[in-house]
């Protein structure tokens, strides 16, 4: 049912979808809204006339190619139901299939009037059509299969007066009109197309060259025939000639309607380029506001990633001297230092006091110098701070170290005076000092021994102690 046409209720042609969800062929909205004034979806209407919503007004502006359905339908399995033709395939190669196959009905494209099947029409043409034109081996005249017939039984001389006036004075009521009901108006000089209106409006447009090509053939006939006739009947050049001028100012008109067709269609293609040059430089120019809106985006996600930073630095600092550092994940850091992948770790920055020294603490948990492999070694670095220039140097305080035991039981302290001579306690010249501490801050069997509780749950605390008196 997906399938259907909300109008037609036949297989969807490029299908549209309205704004309230239907779908209808392309021609089919177009004959609704042409015919229709504020044309209502039928469909909304037969469901629930009372949910009828402005979605349900019909315009071709507010439809959309529907690809999806399109391209389904373009996949379905089908078979062509022409009696004794066994062709089956998938729904985007039947009309390929419908000009080509074998069994189907198609009229004489002599304009004999018989409709026989493709596959038989090559017999119809040497055996049964009356308009088949044959090269007479007596007179050399070109004949239809009747009329040659015909020629083979009356002696050339009678073949003369007889025939000839009837074959350049036709009965006006033996000739077929232009326009053909169900046929191409240029069935006449050889077009075998034949559709409903539609399709052969469409037909028409796409097939001028090749219209164009049958009337030049068919001109050539005209004038191929009076030329024999010119041999074999002087007697009625004349008129031979004016009934060719006449048929040749016919054609010459169509030629001009043909042309006039191919100026307009060669206008509608400029103006179809010149569109499509005006959306290039349309969507050129959204792309560019697109990346423009791209690097202000990557530019806002770097200052948020700043703030963000600078908001959990503001979290974890301190700014009274008194530090206290949560290790997470022990036993990964361990190993890493062991492996050389993180030999340390260093703290987030903490203040002596809120316009006072920036430092921060560093860690090597499998040790360093003379601790490593057997030490946790434990260090003090004095780092570079936004309000170095207003403090006394070198740095002076005392400095406390402190493992703690979870179990409040045995905290292992160590402390120590800075050296005013050394290097990590002058005023920083780069972002951080030469760090400076305890290099066998604990025995590393004591950091792990299940008698202490100084990691557990693979965490561990530090607590740094800075005297500001």
């Amino acid at each position: 049912q997906k399938y259907l046409c909300s109008n037609c209720n036949n297989i969807l042609k490029k299908a549209l979808q309205t704004l309230c969800g239907h779908r209808y062929c392309s021609a089919c909205l177009s004959w609704i809204v042409r015919n229709n004034k504020n044309a209502i979806c039928q469909k909304c209407k037969e469901e629930d006339p009372s949910t009828l919503s402005e979605g349900s007004l019909l315009a071709e502006e507010r439809a959309f190619g529907d690809a999806a359905i399109n391209k389904e339908i373009s996949e379905l399995k089908v078979h062509c139901v022409t009696l004794g033709c066994s062709w089956s395939g998938i729904m985007k190669n039947f009309e390929e299939h419908q000009s080509l196959c074998e069994y189907a009905l198609i009229p004489c494209h002599t304009g004999c009037g018989h409709m026989v099947m493709r596959k038989k029409l090559a017999d119809h043409l040497e055996n049964g059509c009356v308009n088949n034109v044959t090269m007479c081996q007596k007179c050399k005249r070109s004949l239809s299969s009747s009329e040659y017939q015909v020629n083979k039984r009356i002696p050339f001389n009678w073949y003369l007066i007889i025939f000839i006036p009837f074959f350049f004075f036709p009965q006006q009521n033996r000739s077929t009109p232009l326009i053909n009901k169900d046929g191409c108006r240029f069935s006449e000089v050889g077009c075998s197309f034949r559709g409903s209106k539609e399709k052969i409006k469409e037909h028409e447009k796409t097939a001028i060259g090749a219209h164009m090509l049958l009337l030049l053939q068919h001109i050539k006939q005209l004038k191929a025939s009076l030329c024999t006739a010119a041999n074999t009947a002087n007697g009625f050049i004349s008129q031979s000639e004016l009934n060719l001028e006449n048929k040749l100012h016919v054609f010459e008109n169509i030629v001009a309607v043909l042309n006039k067709e191919v100026e307009t269609s060669n206008l509608e293609i400029t103006a179809f380029r010149r569109q499509s040059e005006l959306d290039q430089n349309i969507i050129r120019g959204l792309e560019l506001k697109i990346a423009e809106l791209h690097r202000c985006l990557t530019q806002k996600d770097a200052g948020l990633s700043s703030l963000h930073k600078s908001l959990l630095f503001s979290e974890q600092a301190s700014y009274d001297g008194v530090f206290l550092w949560k290790i997470t994940d022990v036993g990964r850091k361990l190993q890493d230092s062991v492996t050389g992948r993180t030999v340390s770790l260093y703290s987030p920055a903490f203040y002596t006091a809120k316009y006072g020294y920036k430092v921060c603490l560093r860690v090597y948990l499998n040790g360093d110098g003379t601790g490593k492999g057997t030490h946790m070694s434990l260090f003090f670095v004095v780092m570079k701070g936004d309000y170095d220039a207003l403090l006394p140097w070198p740095f002076r305080h005392k400095v406390t170290f402190m493992l703690l035991d979870q179990n409040n039981r045995e905290h292992i302290i160590d402390a120590f005076r800075p050296d005013l001579t050394s290097a990590s306690f002058q005023r920083p010249v780069n972002d951080m000092n030469v760090a400076s501490g305890c290099p066998m801050f604990l025995p590393l069997s004591k950091l792990q021994s299940p008698k202490y509780a100084y990691v557990r749950e693979d965490t561990l605390f530090l607590k740094c102690i800075i005297e500001t008196n």
